[in-house]
């Protein structure tokens, strides 16, 4: 029997628009947090978060790695919003084409479980969602770290081949094809490199990539 297709979802610049309010509103958390506990002015912080985001993928590991930082505490201190529901934005239609997408669909984020949540709530789409992984639920392995891949395909019995993984970061999607995925990259640039599946400038065109790759089942 054919496993079932499965669509696998970044959340921040992949379901909606992170980069005008959210991620500028992190980043400026995270620098705190760095030369609070670190003692460090404000451009080593800056400089250091954004060493081990490129390094390890997330911040938050680099701090594990060498610093001994807690994750849940920072977590919890890193993604705080006086009024989340001003920051985001989103499409127009994204409900609609998630439900027409065919096959299971499962959300896979680098951020903490409590600030995905509340995102997909004000994005009233977290109902459509099978599965949900956090980067709590990988064991603080967030993309592109193979292990937090490994143990969501094993966890939700998914076949690399029939899985999709759909994201705004060319790192993450190329371990996804290692590991046997399919990917599609969410950008507006105009080329992409010849191992991505497919490219979209927005999640509202995936049923029509789905019916044009033959992934409609």
């Amino acid at each position: 029997m054919r496993a079932r297709l499965t669509w696998i979802f970044d959340l921040d610049n992949t379901l909606h628009d992170a980069t005008p309010h959210i991620l500028p509103h992190i980043n400026r958390s995270m620098t705190a947090y760095l030369r609070e506990h670190l003692a460090l002015g404000e451009g080593e912080a800056s400089a250091l978060r954004v060493h081990y985001w490129k390094t390890y993928g997330a911040t938050l590991l680099g701090l594990m790695r060498h610093h001994g930082t807690d994750p849940q505490h920072f977590l919890r201190q890193t993604h705080q919003f006086a009024d989340l529901a001003r920051m985001v934005v989103a499409e127009g239609g994204l409900r609609h084409a998630l439900r027409r997408l065919p096959g299971r669909k499962v959300l896979f984020s680098n951020a903490p479980q409590h600030y995905a949540r509340a995102v997909l709530e004000l994005l009233r789409v977290e109902d459509l969602f099978d599965a949900f992984y956090a980067v709590e639920h990988t064991r603080y392995q967030p993309k592109p770290s193979p292990g937090g891949f490994r143990l969501l395909l094993a966890r939700e019995r998914l076949v690399p081949g029939r899985s999709v993984l759909v994201e705004d970061t060319l790192v993450n999607l190329r371990m996804a094809r290692r590991l046997g995925m399919k990917t599609v990259w969410v950008t507006r640039g105009p080329r992409s490199p010849g191992w991505v599946d497919a490219k979209v400038a927005s999640v509202l065109a995936l049923p029509r990539i789905a019916s044009s790759l033959g992934w409609s089942r």
